[in-house]
């Protein structure tokens, strides 16, 4: 009997019913999920695990925050503790009767520690059994028979490579969070988070938002024509583009404004190729994705759900260019069964020649485009908007590049020199397939050098510069990925914990709060290389080498001891200002909005049995207060409800994202349901909304008079 290892239970049914060519159903080995089928003659049982069923801490002594030398945290020993113990009972009791463990896990160096996890839980029982690995990039038919027919070695050293991330993460996350949430008194559920990756990704948010507050606007004047010729109209502006002097903008505005007659001096045309788009690899999927609304934590869910179940390739690489032998053919004869994608892929494949766009090639798996058909009716909405998106940049990668004809045309108004711009679209190609990049065409009459157009009306408009934008979660990966900070792997999970732990809010645009700040501020103020990007990414490419078998897990591990070790002594020199400066962000984090009552400010505060509640800060002479959902991260957002007129805040938790308005009675009580970004819940959290929505309502009199008492008692000490 040989034993299948694989990554998650949809992932093992789908491989043990393509070997066995035919559906296999969930058997039960030790109360754990396992699929049991025949190939050639010989006998597999797939155990699917649960992703990692192993974790890494520290000895349980050290489980203590208070007390506990965080020096002696950094030099501590790390333990590999068995978490999923069903799935761990279930691999030791196939393994003694097993020849053979075959490591079916993903094909990357996550993938590669979750099958050592379990095949050092194996050998436990079985010492002799025999070890291969499959390795495929899709879960298709010909890739799983190609991968167990072809079956190759364990590669260590990519497994090293991820442990060694997840020894890192552990000790940097655990030393410096546990240094800032005891020094700046914010332990439990408020602790302060610090991470290797997650912190340099904060300090970049937080640097753009100082860059932000600091910009001084200026005003600036722009001067435009709307101009006719034969019945068509169209702008032209000013080439000078933004004037910054108030008295020369009006002196060229009276040089024109008496004007009927526009004179066109010049015109040129220019044909411009627009490229058609390279095959999705991670960070350009993730990029897409979170452009048409998704987060992009939500987008590599739903991308590794497809590849679960056969529908898309593997969703994390770094390739741009797809391997000779991908059958393209193949993959267009499948989305022409899609409906949706069907006059598409037809009429692509009607091409004499296929050829994809190309950009850079790695060794890992090829980029993530579609492998198998499904109905739309078949898949959660979200699945398929990321099945639409996938497919239709493959179809764009095998079409024609776009071609547009630009034209400029200078124009002489009055003593002025103007311009307009048109572009007209001459071939759609690629664009024509790929509706998420869009084109807009500016159609100009037709005109020639000495045309005279009438001056229909002066546009003369005052503005002011605007500061930077703020990230988008796309621009921040973007970032991430030029300055070294995390993996495609991982990059959307760092930017889920900075939601999750509420130094962030925003969904198209990532604002910091006030604990935010005042948790880089502290690190950079005294120059502590944690919040460098140079460091992390330093780290990155020592892992790297592991990755390659150039330098060993300890070796690495040891040298980022070693760097914490030192941020960690620079940390103690000023713990006493970095405690202080963290005390006060949180207290001015605490302030929700204005009261409603008396003008003052309704801050976050905790009663006597646990319970959070806005009160005044003008108590005792105003006693008003608002009850608080209690659990998740309560964040203002520095805006007033449309109904009633009081603040607005937002509710985040690991789980759920919602906006509110702090009167439970207000008729915005939707908001209660509502995500974010606008969308309703899944039932399980509306449900819970609800829930909690009614419960605010029962215990409102009840809380206001336990909160009044704390304020009293605040207002004594």
């Amino acid at each position: 009997m040989k034993l299948i290892i694989a990554e998650k239970a949809i992932a093992g049914k789908r491989i043990a019913s393509i070997l066995a060519g035919q559906n296999i159903p969930e058997s039960g080995i030790a109360n754990a999920k396992a699929f049991l089928f025949e190939r050639k003659g010989e006998q597999f049982t797939v155990v699917p695990l649960r992703g990692h069923i192993v974790d890494v801490d520290f000895p349980k002594k050290y489980s203590y925050w208070i007390g506990t030398d965080l020096k002696n945290l950094i030099t501590s020993e790390i333990e590999y503790i068995g978490k999923e113990k069903l799935i761990i009972n279930a691999l030791k009791k196939v393994a003694k009767g097993a020849e053979e463990i075959i490591v079916a896990t993903d094909s990357d160096r996550e993938g590669e520690a979750i099958g050592v996890e379990a095949l050092n839980i194996v050998k436990e029982a079985n010492p002799k059994i025999n070890i291969s690995r499959a390795y495929f990039s899709a879960i298709t038919q010909k890739d799983i028979e190609e991968a167990f027919d072809n079956l190759g070695k364990v590669d260590y050293n990519f497994a090293d490579s991820a442990d060694s991330r997840r020894e890192i993460d552990l000790l940097w996350g655990a030393v410096l969070t546990r240094f800032m949430s005891i020094v700046s008194g914010k332990l439990g559920k408020e602790f302060l988070s610090i991470g290797r990756v997650q912190t340099p990704t904060l300090a970049i948010i937080v640097d753009r938002e100082k860059e932000r507050r600091a910009f001084k606007e200026e005003d600036y004047w722009l001067l435009s024509a709307l101009l006719e010729k034969n019945k068509s109209e169209f702008i032209a502006e000013h080439k000078k583009g933004k004037f910054f002097s108030e008295e020369e903008a009006k002196k060229s505005k009276e040089n024109c404004i008496n004007a009927t007659k526009a004179l066109v001096k010049n015109v040129s045309k220019k044909k411009r190729i627009l490229s058609k788009p390279l095959p999705f690899n991670t960070t350009a999927f993730l990029r897409a994705a979170t452009a048409i609304g998704l987060t992009a934590g939500d987008a590599m869910n739903q991308a590794e759900s497809l590849y679960q179940k056969g529908f898309t390739s593997y969703p994390r690489t770094d390739n741009t260019v797809y391997p000779k032998n991908l059958d393209l053919r193949k993959i267009l004869s499948e989305l022409s069964q899609v409906p949706e994608l069907s006059a598409d892929a037809k009429e692509i494949a009607m091409k004499k020649e296929l050829i994809p766009s190309t950009g850079k090639e790695s060794k890992d798996h090829p980029p993530i485009h579609p492998v198998a058909a499904v109905k739309k009716s078949s898949l959660p909405d979200k699945e398929w908007k990321v099945y639409e998106l996938i497919s239709r940049r493959f179809l764009a990668t095998l079409s024609d590049d776009a071609e547009t004809e630009n034209l400029s045309v200078d124009l002489l108004i009055g003593k002025e020199a103007f311009v307009a711009h048109g572009q007209v679209l001459l071939n759609p190609g690629w664009k024509k397939y790929y509706p998420y990049s869009t084109l807009k065409e500016v159609i100009l009459p037709p005109l020639i050098e000495g045309d005279e157009v009438d001056v229909k009306k002066m546009n003369f408009e005052k503005k002011k510069t605007t500061p930077p934008n703020r990230y988008s979660q796309s621009s921040l990966i973007k970032l991430m990925e030029e300055k070294g900070l995390g993996t495609k792997s991982t990059r959307h999970v760092i930017i889920q914990k900075l939601y999750a732990r509420g130094y962030i809010s925003g969904l198209k645009a990532l604002i910091p709060n006030e604990i935010a700040f005042a948790v880089i501020d502290a690190m950079e103020k005294y120059d502590v290389d944690a919040v460098k990007a140079e460091m992390s990414a330093g780290l990155e490419q020592e892992m790297d080498l592991i990755a390659v078998g150039k330098k060993s897990k300890e070796e690495v591990v040891t040298a980022s001891r070693g760097f914490l070790e030192k941020i960690l002594e620079k940390l103690l020199i000023h713990k006493n200002e970095i405690g202080s400066l963290l005390r006060e962000s949180a207290y001015a984090d605490s302030f929700i909005g204005k009261c409603d009552k008396c003008g003052g400010n309704l801050r976050k505060i905790k009663s006597k049995n646990n319970k959070w509640f806005l009160g005044c800060t003008n108590y005792p002479k105003c006693t008003n207060t608002y009850p608080l959902p209690q659990k998740g991260k309560i964040i203002s957002l520095d805006k007033l409800c449309e109904h009633c007129g009081k603040p607005m805040i937002q509710v985040i938790n690991q789980r759920f994202k919602y906006t509110m308005c702090i009167e439970p009675n207000c008729k915005s009580k939707e908001n209660w349901k509502t995500k974010a970004n606008g969308k309703k819940e899944e039932k399980p959290a509306e449900e819970k909304a609800e829930t909690k929505e009614k419960t605010v309502k029962k215990t409102n009199v009840k809380e206001k008079t336990e909160d009044k008492k704390v304020l009293e008692e605040k207002a004594k000490n």
